[in-house]
């Protein structure tokens, strides 16, 4: 089980009500073994023993790996449950990457069960950054190699500012690597359609 560490700003915590209101909290996870997870920020959350659960609104979790910031997620709520183990972001999720600063990736949800390396991203789920544009409605970001698989239908377009065109491909798959900025399209009929502006 994760340890958990975490420092918040109350309301009237009383043992005996079931559920909490707790002002500005903060928040960090970390592995048995002592390396950061990550640590959660929000100016309002609610906690409930019964559900054993944190209910919180307008968030900002930090992802680390080997103790290092690697993503910054910002939703407009978010909820811990699982014993600390659930991540669920609702609204507005917006995932930035230190890595790649001009990477946006955002989507309606992003789920992460945080003993594995898997982020699920649902709902208007859209990479952007100065040369590329990735739209789909299911993405799945695996943090131990960090690529990002966009499931069908996606839509991919080349930005091409200088020249006003672009290039736009529809196909069933498509992995996008974060360190390479790379692209890597997968169809199981093996059919890519394609089409170019001028």
């Amino acid at each position: 089980m994760p340890l958990i560490i975490f420092g918040c700003k109350n309301n009237e915590l009383d043992q005996k009500y079931i559920s909490q209101s707790i002002n500005t909290l903060n928040m960090n996870i970390f592995s048995k073994d002592g390396q950061k997870l990550l640590s959660i920020k929000s100016p309002h959350s609610n906690y409930d023993k019964d559900r054993n659960t944190f209910d919180l609104k307008e968030t900002t979790i930090n992802l680390y790996k080997e103790n290092k910031l690697e993503y910054i997620i910002n939703s407009d709520k978010s909820k811990l449950s699982n014993n600390n183990k659930l991540i669920e972001l609702n609204g507005n999720v917006l995932v930035k990457t230190l890595m790649q600063k001009d990477d946006k990736l955002s989507a309606n949800s992003f789920t992460w069960d945080i003993q594995n390396s898997e982020y699920l991203l649902v709902g208007n789920v859209y990479l952007e950054n100065g040369e590329v544009t990735i739209i789909s409605n299911k993405a799945i970001l695996n943090k131990s190699n960090n690529v990002i698989e966009f499931f069908k239908p996606v839509k991919y377009k080349i930005n091409d500012s200088i020249n006003e065109r672009g290039y736009e491909i529809n196909s069933e798959n498509a992995y996008y690597n974060i360190d390479t900025k790379s692209v890597k399209f997968v169809s199981k009929e093996e059919r890519i359609r394609s089409k170019i502006y001028f």
